[in-house]
């Protein structure tokens, strides 16, 4: 029938009054074929998760392997938005954080379509804490320390200033939100009967508590070093994951509430 609801079903399209048909939720279709514009957007918030990690480790890495007196063995990433090019990695800091809110608030939104459920409701949230703590690591700058920039003595800062200070409690806030969101969200997998990702998230967010723990006692040794970049690698990949996940099982119909 033209011009009215042609079903109550979740997952099929209604046709307005004006004959433009629109999705489950009411929202108009876009794109190719019948893409609900409710559906496309959480879809899209969702590819931000995939590009969030990757954004990070690259403008980090390209800087870490390019400024006078960095070493990736000794120096941690947030020493780098010191010096005259620090505005790169408090940009670093700032559009990953922004991506990584983006990437939470589509985890909800899919949540929700997706029925919810135990984790669905919290863990998007402590993600987007995560997000929230790097873009306040990236407006607070952390002191100098350990010999960088060059020209500055060598160990720990001798005195803690204001942007030091926040910039250590916005990280690690937001480093302690990353943890308590994977293991929340395992809480989701481990109820839907998915193993492998229950698992993988507890793991991840064991790995990164312990890195994070080592680098919170003050210590600059390799080991200590380099094993955060390897938890902060894995936990980008986690990210990455449950985004994709999420993007795929998100109908490009949304039922209607």
């Amino acid at each position: 029938m033209s011009g009215t609801d042609q079903s109550n079903n979740p997952g099929t399209t209604r046709s307005t009054p004006g004959g433009h048909r629109t999705g489950p939720s009411g929202s108009p279709l876009v794109g190719r074929g019948d893409a609900d514009r409710t559906a496309a957007i959480t879809r899209s918030l969702l590819g931000y998760g995939l590009v969030a990690g990757p954004f990070y480790v690259v403008v980090g890495l390209a800087q870490a392997l390019t400024r006078a007196g960095y070493d990736l063995t000794r120096h941690d990433l947030s020493l780098l938005a010191n010096g005259p090019l620090g505005w790169i990695q408090i940009a670093d800091f700032v559009l990953t954080g922004l991506m990584t809110v983006a990437a939470a608030v589509g985890m909800a939104r899919s949540l929700r379509v997706l029925g919810g459920g135990p984790g669905t409701v919290w863990g998007p949230r402590l993600v987007g804490a995560f997000g929230v703590g790097l873009v306040g690591a990236g407006i607070f700058v952390a002191d100098p320390m350990n010999g960088f920039p060059p020209g500055t003595p060598d160990g720990p800062a001798t005195a803690v200033s204001v942007g030091g200070l926040g910039h250590l409690v916005f990280g690690g806030l937001g480093f302690l939100a990353l943890v308590a969101g994977t293991i929340v969200l395992a809480h989701h997998y481990a109820a839907q009967g998915r193993g492998g990702l229950a698992w993988f998230s507890r793991i991840t967010g064991v790995l990164f508590l312990v890195a994070f723990a080592g680098l919170a006692s003050g210590s600059a040794t390799p080991a200590v070093v380099l094993g955060f970049w390897i938890a902060l690698l894995i936990a980008w990949t986690w990210l990455a994951v449950v985004s994709l996940d999420l993007y795929r099982r998100t109908p490009l119909l949304t039922p209607a509430p």
